[in-house]
């Protein structure tokens, strides 16, 4: 394979073009540019790419021209019900790894590829995308830059969708019109982030109820529902894993004697650290995904295994401390899970430039990416997309790191191509912080 920086691409920036001076509110049929508000469901209940390019260009306008407790003369909330409802019927039907299998039909060009992409449109090709946080604006010139889904072209992205930006619900409903438009070429996996307390910490609740007022606990309650419908991995093309966190933890079914006498006893099941061991597909695929907030004790452990672990450069296998919940794995776990399964690479995410720097031993995250583990099977990768992250921070305070996203091509997948961004400039203003942590 090519050395880290003959893969990586030239970093790529773009500037938001100038936008006329703001209304007040949204009462109008037609917002600046042509815009339609608010936004309607389709007639027939069909999702079309019309429709989702109405869609982003609505949430971009009133990102920039409304204040977020207008959102919902945008966005009503029946529009967001019949959306919401549509995708959480697809992803609950998923299996918790979820397999993308690219055949030769799928490598035809295809009408809606972009040609300005950067992925060309004779092959197919697999787009990953990592953390968002709620950076509607650098996902929308992410799409624009690999080229929007089609059917030659599939994403899967690693979760954490929300908190820590001001547009995490745009982000969120913006990915489902693209599941609900295309189910089997667009993936969404799920991140830590995307669970009952870390959406209460980190900013999303607090989004929710304030651009949709008396109906924001209505709407929050179908988002956490959604989260709970969201795969956990992907298998690309047979040769590639991802997952939010990362590996996960075998956890054997033990023979519970239950006590006479006793309601309701919890059955306690604490692992010692010398009996940790990796974890095969056919547990993943057993284990029960829907839950708000993973659990870091008891039977149900592989959850928070996916979600929350991180990769360390000291061997073994072991309990992730430092986040209470998940794992710590070596380069050997690396790879012993590659070549136990015949992979060649694992891609998570999980990681920005403010966890890196507390991570002795690691690279920093200022290109949006790191390759964390060399082995003799294959590569660990860390993919991060918030470039310029996090928001909410003093201009001074930030890191200025780069977003990236990967490019998978034929005939392996198990390539990378790494792609460089950075922020969208100049980002709108912020109205209300969501979140300070």
């Amino acid at each position: 394979m090519p050395s880290e920086d003959e893969e990586s691409k030239e970093p790529r920036s773009r500037s938001a073009a100038p936008s006329p001076a703001p209304p007040t509110t949204a009462s109008s049929s037609a917002g600046a540019c042509g815009v339609e508000i608010p936004i309607s469901w389709p007639a027939d209940g069909t999702v079309s790419l019309k429709w989702i390019e109405h869609l982003t260009g609505a949430l971009e306008w009133s990102s920039r021209h409304l204040p977020p407790s207008e959102f919902a003369s945008v966005l009503p909330v029946h529009v967001f019900d019949s959306l919401i409802l549509t995708a959480s019927k697809i992803l609950h039907k998923e299996p918790n790894c979820v397999t993308v299998r690219i055949g030769d039909d799928d490598c035809s060009s295809n009408s809606h590829s972009n040609s300005s992409s950067s992925i060309s449109n004779s092959n197919c090709a697999v787009v990953v995308v990592g953390d968002l946080h709620g950076q509607l604006h650098d996902l929308i010139f992410l799409l624009q830059d690999a080229g929007l889904p089609a059917h030659n072209r599939f994403y899967v992205f690693n979760g954490d969708y929300v908190d820590r930006g001001a547009w995490g619900l745009e982000t969120f409903f913006l990915l489902l019109a693209w599941k609900v438009f295309l189910p089997h070429r667009v993936f969404l996996l799920r991140g830590n982030h995307e669970s009952n307390y870390c959406t209460s910490v980190y900013g999303f609740e607090k989004e929710v109820l304030v651009k949709y007022g008396d109906k924001g606990k209505h709407v929050y309650r179908k988002c956490l529902g959604c989260f709970e419908g969201l795969p956990l991995a992907s298998m690309i093309a047979g040769r590639v894993y991802t997952a939010h966190g990362g590996l996960f933890r075998s956890v054997p079914s033990p023979q519970s004697k239950r006590s006479k006498g006793k309601k309701n006893r919890r059955l306690s099941f604490n692992l010692e650290v010398n009996s940790l061991s990796l974890g095969s597909f056919e547990e993943l695929s057993k284990a029960r995904r829907s839950v708000l907030d993973p659990p870091w004790e008891g039977l149900n452990l592989i959850p928070g295994d996916v979600l929350w672990s991180d990769p360390t450069m000291k061997p073994g296998l072991s309990p992730n401390k430092e986040r209470g919940i998940g794992l710590l794995w070596g380069p050997d776990c690396t790879e012993e899970f590659l070549k136990r399964f015949h992979l060649k690479l694992i891609i998570r995410s999980h990681e920005g430039p403010d966890a890196r720097e507390k991570r002795p031993g690691l690279a920093g995250m200022d290109k949006g990416y790191t390759i964390d583990h060399v082995v003799e099977s294959g590569k660990l990768i860390t993919l991060f997309s918030a470039p310029d992250y996090p928001q909410f921070q003093a201009t001074e305070e930030r890191y200025k790191n780069k977003g990236a996203y990967i490019v998978l091509k034929p005939p392996g997948f198990d390539e990378p191509e790494f792609h460089s961004f950075e922020a969208i400039v100049p980002r709108p203003e912020v109205w209300f912080p969501y979140s300070t942590c």
